[in-house]
């Protein structure tokens, strides 16, 4: 009987354990492995941020950008303006920056750290992108009310249409406007006017034509007047000396 009992556990034993291995596997089984985080391969599934694609790539910020997010511990945010929104700027606009500005440009779309939509209604500003220098240049203003997030630029204001990405360590939000850093498109200060001290120094006559004295402008200089006079002196005094000798010589004659 004992014997017939063992057998009889032996067997449910062996058929529960038949019956859950699948189910046990199943659930220790990895899943699949996530994709490594890439900028581009986001921005490519939208559909329709080719321009800002190529921007990335031909300036090299996507290589540092991708290499950043997979080993950051803060993250990355990025604004994405449409290919409409490029659309949107004066004829030549990117053609015209220089290679360093357009680097610039590029970084000025990403903030150094990750955002999801709701951290927006608690950040300070000004807010430092990837393009923020130690002057506090290329910072951005961003406002969050219940209904949108609004950025502004100094030059521009947009909003956030769309999320493309809210998994840390990268945000990424759809923007219809070019995001213009101010240093770069910003209005210039006019040229400062010189000082009146400059402008009088230039006016001065120079020192080695020098500007005839009141004696010059009489006719000659103090040294030949004084000269002129001592001799007018000397004849005077000849003329009475002379006087007086013929005045005696005609007295003694009569």
């Amino acid at each position: 009987m004992a014997a017939l009992l063992n057998s009889f556990l032996f067997i449910s034993l062996s058929l529960l354990i038949f019956t859950t291995a699948p189910t046990l596997a199943q659930s220790v089984a990895p899943g699949p492995t996530a994709p490594p985080n890439n900028i581009t391969a986001i921005l490519e599934a939208g559909g329709q941020y080719t321009t800002f694609i190529r921007l990335l790539t031909s300036t090299r910020v996507d290589v540092q950008l991708n290499s950043q997010l997979n080993n950051s511990f803060n993250g990355l945010t990025c604004f994405a303006p449409t290919d409409n929104a490029f659309n949107q700027l004066p004829a030549g606009t990117l053609n015209k920056l220089t290679e360093q500005e357009q680097i610039e440009v590029v970084l000025f779309h990403v903030l150094p750290r990750f955002y999801t939509m709701a951290m927006f209604a608690t950040t300070s500003n000004p807010v430092n992108t990837q393009a923020s220098g130690s002057d506090g240049a290329d910072t951005l203003n961003i406002i969050s009310s219940t209904s949108q997030v609004n950025i502004s630029t100094g030059v521009v204001n947009t909003t956030i249409t769309n999320t493309l990405s809210s998994s840390f360590p990268l945000a990424m939000y759809s923007v219809d406007k070019v995001l213009l850093p101010y240093s770069i498109f910003g209005a210039k200060p006019p040229a400062p006017a010189p000082s009146p001290k400059a402008a009088k120094s230039s006016n001065k006559t120079p020192s080695s034509a020098k500007a005839p004295s009141s004696s010059e402008s009489a006719g000659g200089t103090g040294d030949s007047n004084s000269g002129i006079n001592s001799k007018g002196r000397a004849m005077q005094w000849t003329t009475s000396f002379v006087g007086l000798i013929l005045t005696s010589v005609i007295f003694r004659i009569f």
